[in-house]
């Protein structure tokens, strides 16, 4: 197995390993990274299939699959580490922390993809894609689209994610497009994100329930949420920390599902500030903190 990754520079005693969510790569995690580059070297990870990593040879896209692949990469490290995932990455995140609590030092969940089966047409950025899901009708209803460009979605990326879609600046939206068109041109691409997506829905349906991994997390937890939401339901929230022992929720007000992205400065302050209260043993489960956006 390969791994791409994008590091961070930091001191040698610490480090922070970052995982995006799906349709994400490690750039998803460039700026809290750098604003976390002093108090620990990072790493941020392709999972299979996605940024500039390959797939598995076996083709498993599986959560369980994904989960393998980040904890053989944390094993060969060879000492814990600070945990982040958002979405789908912090779904992997969180089970690797419960089956393996010796190679988590703490875990900060963004959004993550906790199961949810109501159904919220908020998830598509663009309603015809719905019908091009259904049975039947599908195919022609691919047919009849139009295939975006690459800055169309990354403008679709933003619209559907952040919070606040002004919040966007110019030159992480021109980077977004830039990576949509590489990855474009990747062979595996296209059958990573449907594959992975399709079995993370039918990890909700079948199967060991991720809210029961939850609960066997040891490590504390930081659990980051956008009250605006639209993919994972802010709702999840308090179940997720209620669920969680050693975690602590923020809230972030106007906030949408990328908060590393979107709010860098207030998850980065956040993480720093649990990180502090871990080491000096004030760490303590149970309390929400609202924050207003930087």
């Amino acid at each position: 197995m390969t791994l791409h990754v994008r590091e961070t520079p930091g001191p040698d005693d610490a480090d922070a390993v970052y995982v995006h969510g799906l349709s994400g790569s490690a750039t998803n995690w460039t700026d809290v990274a750098g604003l976390l580059r002093t108090r620990a070297a990072g790493t941020a990870i392709d999972l299979p299939g996605f940024g500039l990593s390959h797939p598995l040879a076996s083709r498993d896209y599986t959560p369980a699959g994904h989960a393998d692949a980040l904890l053989c990469f944390l094993a060969g490290r060879g000492r814990p580490v600070h945990l982040l995932g958002n979405s789908f990455g912090g779904a992997i995140a969180l089970t690797v922390a419960a089956r393996r609590p010796e190679l988590v030092r703490t875990l900060t969940l963004i959004s993550p993809a906790m199961p949810d089966r109501r159904p919220d047409p908020r998830r598509v950025s663009d309603p015809r894609m719905l019908l091009a899901l259904l049975p039947g009708i599908g195919r022609w209803a691919r047919a009849g689209m139009t295939v975006p460009t690459a800055r169309d979605r990354a403008e679709q990326m933003v619209r559907l994610c952040f919070g606040d879609p002004n919040a966007a600046s110019e030159h992480r939206l021109a980077e977004a497009a830039e990576e949509f068109e590489a990855r474009a041109r990747l062979e595996w691409a296209q059958e990573a994100t449907e594959l992975t997506g399709k079995a993370m829905v039918a990890s909700w349906l079948y199967g060991e329930s991720l809210w029961a991994r939850a609960a066997r997390v040891q490590a504390p937890t930081l659990v980051v949420w956008g009250d605006r939401d639209k993919l994972m339901a802010p709702r999840l929230a308090r179940r997720t920390v209620s669920v969680m022992r050693g975690s602590r929720l923020l809230m972030l007000p106007g906030v949408g599902h990328v908060a590393q992205i979107e709010a860098p400065d207030a998850v980065a302050r956040a993480v720093a500030g649990m990180w502090d209260a871990v080491e000096a043993g004030r760490w303590q489960a149970g309390h929400r903190e609202d924050s207003t956006r930087s």
